[in-house]
């Protein structure tokens, strides 16, 4: 089985790939924490790294996994540059609960937050053809069950952006917030959060003089940014800036439909 999270598709993309490549199913990080994976020979994990770091729902959701100890276990992280501690900070939890990562890779996909610094992700597209291969490596390696631990060393880039000083500092600058000028309350925001925790509000008038009902991010983000990208009204911004319908992305295999959240 292989256990995924995603925001904008890359990750189920990816997660979807290797389970072609390799006869396998997957499952939402969120389903797997209540599943019965406890007769599963082969575990994979497919997530992304924010700010150095697996993010906040990853670690959550790992320590409430119940994974047998005797499987192989491997983890794969598509990022758009470096993975930091993002294997790292995961076998650490899977290995107080005595269960060995056995391999772990990487796959470079486009950064979905360049669209918090005014950057196209569109424009990394490159990626795919560059790392197609990756994946068929990364896959072979699976099937084989090889031991190998590409990026999963603990580094220092990793460690401080975990320190809360840091963490305090950088949080805001990739933090999504709903413009009510905008904002027409279609629940597309709602419906692709994975941590349900946007809600639609009444709204009886704004600076359109229209009445409808406009989301809410709530307290528990962690800034996965599907909320940015799929918005069909670019109202969900980072920071306070605007957001661009040309740097809005998501992966070009995964359609809005598969990013709804069940």
């Amino acid at each position: 089985m292989i256990l995924y999270f995603s925001g904008t598709g890359n990750c189920l993309s990816v997660a979807q790939q290797l389970a072609e490549k390799t006869n396998d199913s997957i499952m939402s990080l969120y389903d797997a924490v209540n599943a019965d994976l406890t007769k599963e020979d082969v575990i994979g994990m497919v997530y992304p790294t924010y700010y150095f770091n697996p993010p906040q729902a990853v670690l959550t959701l790992s320590q409430q996994l119940v994974l047998p100890t005797n499987a192989y276990v491997y983890i794969v992280i598509p990022c758009g540059a470096q993975t930091g501690d993002a294997v790292w900070a995961v076998r650490q939890i899977l290995k107080r609960k005595c269960v060995k990562v056995d391999y772990c890779h990487k796959v470079r996909v486009p950064d979905c937050s360049a669209i918090g610094f005014g950057r196209d992700p569109n424009a990394q597209v490159w990626k795919f053809e560059k790392y197609k291969n990756r994946i068929t490596t990364i896959a072979d390696d699976i099937n084989a069950r090889r031991r190998a631990n590409h990026y999963g060393n603990h580094g220092i880039a990793g460690w401080l952006c975990a320190l809360p000083a840091i963490r305090r500092k950088t949080l805001p600058l990739l933090q999504p917030a709903v413009n009510p000028d905008k904002c027409i309350g279609c629940g597309t925001c709602l419906r692709v959060c994975p941590q349900a925790n946007i809600t639609l509000i009444p709204q009886t008038t704004n600076s359109n003089n229209r009445e409808n009902s406009i989301a809410l991010i709530g307290d528990k983000c962690v800034q996965c940014l599907a909320c940015v990208h799929f918005c069909p009204q670019q109202a969900v911004e980072i920071a306070g800036k605007t957001t661009l319908k040309l740097h809005q992305y998501h992966n070009p295999n995964i359609r809005l439909k598969d990013m709804l959240r069940r």
